[in-house]
């Protein structure tokens, strides 16, 4: 989507509204859920779920529901092309970290899903819609899945933190249209 100019008399090209609107319902998705993840209750071998792990099981889906739509949004509304006069490693980092971003919202909530699944667990959607079990329930790689699934949140943590620290790093430092190409209402 093209925009009025950057300041500079550039072409500004940004991306569409429902790019960011899913970018934005993903960044307000990812805080709730790890606020729950570091709210609820340890998990050992016995716990049922209550109203915060179930809440942070739906959102987990949610997410995994959300990064779907974004990743079909993107393969047929391609990203705008990165500023001109970016250096080629800044780029490639950009796709690493962007891609590593999408695997691990993926990851993370499918390992959580395995968890819930291998402890009988019926994971359903607000409530309302329940969600096959990914695992038999007892499943050694369901269980085991369960550690993974925590180390790999903080591993999508950092990488979420890199995202915003390089989005910062454009917008006050460079003062390039690096992070405004993201920014809703531009």
């Amino acid at each position: 989507m093209r925009q009025g100019g950057s300041g500079a008399g550039q072409e500004f090209s940004g991306y569409t509204a429902v790019a960011v609107f899913l970018h934005w319902l993903m960044v307000a998705l990812l805080t709730a859920q790890y606020a729950l993840g570091w709210t609820m209750p340890e998990i050992h071998r016995g716990t049922q779920p209550e109203t915060l792990i179930n809440l942070h099981l739906s959102v987990g889906a949610l997410i995994l529901f959300v990064l779907l739509c974004r990743l079909l949004w993107r393969l047929t509304h391609p990203a705008p092309p990165p500023p001109a006069g970016l250096p080629g490693w800044q780029n490639l980092i950009s796709a690493l970290v962007h891609w590593l971003l999408y695997a691990l919202l993926v990851i993370v909530p499918v390992l959580g899903w395995m968890n819930a699944s291998a402890r009988g667990w019926t994971v359903t959607l607000f409530s309302a819609v329940p969600l096959p079990s990914l695992v038999a329930d007892g499943s050694p790689l369901g269980r085991s899945s369960g550690d993974v699934h925590v180390a790999l949140s903080y591993v999508l943590l950092a990488a979420a933190g890199l995202h915003v620290v390089a989005a910062l790093y454009h917008r006050f430092l460079l003062r390039d249209d690096v992070m405004r190409r993201m920014l809703p209402g531009k």
